[in-house]
């Protein structure tokens, strides 16, 4: 076990924290590579640490976006909202929420420096943080209960015209309840419990929507 697998002896013994190194995070998710290149594919990890997974999944989706973009500043910025939004994390500890939250801001803003330099909105971290914050939780994902003793809520953001996202705030608890029925984190439409037309799916209810508004506007209609 290297050193960088773990912070402490005693956070092992108390917690079992042991970080994944970075070559087997790299050859498990080469396993769903064509996934991590889907810049609107979701990935929510139970146990996200300080964002090793999270982290390299945010590269390979940002890569993906800095190819397609030809330099256009408000391409990129609209589908690196997209890929940010898609990554959800649940950890036990309050520091590795702040780093991994810190860590992945990081690397979306070093490549949004690099891709729209002066022509990028400075918005659009504010932005990205403000999704980060709601996506990467302090909690336990086998309660599915914040630090705080709540159930854990996630957003879904979705693109729905130009720079227009859709807000709809979902509990952890009642996204999972028919995992094996539905392979997808949210729902696609439904806001209380219901059946889909045509299917024997259950849709989860939502706790709370918002109206669309652009990516740049997501920190004031919170």
């Amino acid at each position: 076990m290297g050193e960088s697998q773990v912070k402490s002896r005693r956070r092992v013994v108390e917690h079992g924290e042991v970080f994944t190194a970075e070559r087997e995070v790299n050859a498990m998710l080469d396993m769903v590579r064509q996934e991590t290149e889907r810049i609107d594919s979701r990935f929510l990890e139970p146990a996200c640490g300080n964002g090793n997974f999270l982290a390299e999944v945010l590269r390979r989706k940002l890569a993906v976006a800095t190819r397609r973009c030809k330099r256009d500043a408000a391409v990129w910025e609209r589908d690196a909202f997209v890929a940010v939004a898609s990554l959800y994390g649940v950890e036990l500890l309050e520091d590795n929420v702040a780093e991994c939250r810190e860590r992945l801001l990081g690397i979306v803003a070093g490549e949004w420096r690099s891709v729209c330099r002066s022509a990028g909105n400075p918005a659009f971290l504010d932005a990205a943080a403000y999704v980060l914050s709601h996506n990467i939780q302090c909690g336990d994902a086998l309660t599915m209960k914040t630090a705080q003793g709540e159930p854990i809520t996630f957003s879904e953001w979705s693109l729905v015209f130009g720079d227009k996202v859709k807000r709809r705030d979902y509990r952890l608890c009642d996204l999972l309840e028919n995992q094996e029925d539905t392979p997808s984190l949210f729902p696609s439409t439904g806001t209380a419990w219901g059946v889909e037309e045509g299917t024997n799916v259950r849709l989860a209810p939502v706790v709370a929507e918002f109206e669309p508004t652009s990516i740049f506007e997501v920190v004031d209609h919170g």
